[in-house]
């Protein structure tokens, strides 16, 4: 084992514990093929699946996965052909079984803390879907609260920014101006600290640098 794996497991350890202490099931997988076998094995035969905007699902293949499976239904927005379409899957997102997401940013204790422009991420996260599992890149890690949220606004949200091509001033210099943009991808701010419904929120971690 390299002296990063090491780190990295401490590190995963810790977190886990940190977790579970807020009802929180979690689990580390090393490598990302291995969180996206570990992903498939939290999805029930049959389950209604959706997710958020995430980079990391996809980039890792979760969701081309989920969509290759006969045994799921799938609700994908990139499927809709109309904003119209778009509110209906939202809508839809809240009585799944299943919503797949990850964070923007995770403290050492265990406070996931995400970001949004429309808030619908947010919303299914809180209350909705049966499960909400997150699978959160190492990279992501901060040591408190406040700089899990420095990290997102100063470095996914400016990237988020330039990925959509909004017009706002992180997409300009890349730094956070705490703008009240009509484009802002900053307008709703979520921090997870507890699972009210123990075992509902779940968080698959990852020893590798994924999304943003």
């Amino acid at each position: 084992m390299t002296p990063i794996e090491q780190r990295n497991e401490l590190i995963a350890d810790k977190l886990i514990k940190n977790l579970k202490r807020r009802h929180i099931e979690a689990f580390y997988c090393p490598t990302a093929r291995q969180a996206l076998d570990q992903v498939q094995n939290l999805i029930d035969t049959g389950s209604t699946v959706t997710w958020g905007g995430s980079m990391t699902i996809r980039d890792m293949g979760i969701t081309q996965a989920i969509k290759g499976r006969n045994d799921l239904r799938v609700i994908d927005r990139e499927d809709a052909t109309s904003p119209e379409e778009v509110r209906d899957m939202y809508l839809k997102a809240f009585s799944a079984d299943v919503y797949l997401t990850s964070a923007n940013a995770i403290s050492d204790d265990g406070v996931i803390v995400n970001i949004d422009g429309n808030g619908n991420r947010v919303a299914a996260i809180t209350w909705g879907p049966k499960k909400v599992i997150f699978v959160i890149g190492l990279n992501k890690v901060a040591p408190t609260v406040e700089a899990a949220l420095a990290r997102a606004r100063g470095i996914a949200s400016p990237t988020n920014a330039m990925r959509f091509d909004i017009n706002t001033p992180c997409h300009t210099d890349g730094a956070c101006h705490n703008c009240n943009s009509p484009d802002s991808i900053c307008s709703y701010v979520h921090f997870l600290r507890n699972s009210r419904q123990p075992g509902r929120h779940v968080v698959v971690l990852v020893g590798e640098n994924l999304g943003y």
